[in-house]
This record gives C-alpha cells, structure tokens and sequence, in this order.
C-alpha cells in the first residue's frame, strides 16, 4: 500500500478504521523530511496491513499543533486508536523496521490500563 495523505477531513476515520497508522509529519523545504519520504514509502509497500499515512505541516498546520510538531520530520503512530510511538528525526529503514516490530508487539490490555492509570493520576492532581 503507498502511503496516503492525511488531513484534519481523513484523521478521525483514518485512525479509528484501521489497527496501526503510522503517521509521518514532514514539509517540502526540510531536508531530513526528503531523506526519510523514500524510507517510509518503501516500508509502506512491505507492510500492507499498516496505514502509512503523511501530514504536510504546512498545508495542515492545525493538525500539527494538535499533535504538538514542534520539529520535522516527526513519526507518531497510533494502535488501535492510542499513541504508542511518537519522536521527531528522520529514521534509517533498520530503526523504522525496529519501531513497527515493537509497536505489533505491544500488549494492547496493558497499554489501555496503563492509559487508564495515567488518566487517574492527571485527575487526582487536577
């Protein structure tokens, strides 16, 4: 699958109808941003059961803000609707390969609970 497009209109239902999106938060002028766009397409065609999905930050500047971008490129992915992974710089394809192993990997009961936990401490200290 090649990677799409994604934009404020496509991310809800993008993330909600799909098991893993990894998401790649790039601009034109930013050369890491070139260097890493090969890498992840190519990974997108090994991966077929994976979304690979790309945010220009400079056509989808609130979704950037909404992730909180502050460098590019920047790679967050969601597993079944929760952010597991989120770091900027530009990975080489054996780092990329790396991060989609340990996200497949991951205890998704655990992950929930460990959210769920995380929620009630920000409760009791609000």
């Amino acid at each position: 699958m090649a990677t799409i497009e994604l934009t404020k209109e496509n991310l809800i239902t993008t993330i909600n109808d799909n098991d893993t999106v990894l998401i790649d938060f790039w601009a034109t002028w930013c050369g890491p941003c070139r260097q890493f766009a090969p890498v992840f397409e190519a990974m997108s065609e090994s991966h077929p059961g994976i979304v690979f999905a790309k945010v220009n930050t400079e056509e989808e500047q609130e979704l950037a803000g909404h992730f909180q971008v502050r460098s590019i490129p920047t790679l967050t992915v969601f597993r079944q609707q929760i952010i597991v992974f989120s770091q900027p710089g530009a990975l080489p394809p054996a780092g990329l390969e790396s991060v989609i192993e340990k996200v497949a990997a991951l205890d998704m009961d655990e992950v929930r609970q460990q959210v769920a936990e995380q929620a009630q401490e920000q409760g009791r200290k609000a």
